[in-house]
């Protein structure tokens, strides 16, 4: 039809694990994680470790999963992130974000 566009294809998803690792229990930053995700369009979970880490699983499209991983490489406010480590997987199919326990 004249004067329609196509749609984009949709990107595919894409997934990755995460350990956040510095100071980043008792800081908000499982929240803080939720709200960004959430903000993304960002679908998984994050948790705390008894080791004192954080991991975080997150799937959705290239770009949103970069712009988080950005996001968890400073964290909020009052964390302190010295490192995160990456593993690259296939998505699994969550449909939310949530705490993981």
């Amino acid at each position: 039809m004249p004067g329609t566009k196509a749609k984009a294809p949709a990107e595919p998803p894409a997934a990755f694990f995460a350990r956040v690792r510095g100071r980043v229990q008792g800081v908000g930053f499982r929240y803080s994680a939720i709200r960004e995700a959430h903000r993304l369009g960002i679908r998984g979970w994050v948790r705390n470790t008894a080791g004192g880490d954080v991991e975080v699983w997150a799937e959705g499209g290239k770009e949103r999963l970069a712009a988080f991983l950005a996001w968890l490489r400073r964290g909020p406010e009052f964390s302190r992130v010295d490192s995160v480590e990456t593993q690259d997987k296939q998505p699994k199919g969550y449909y939310d974000f949530g705490v993981e326990y």
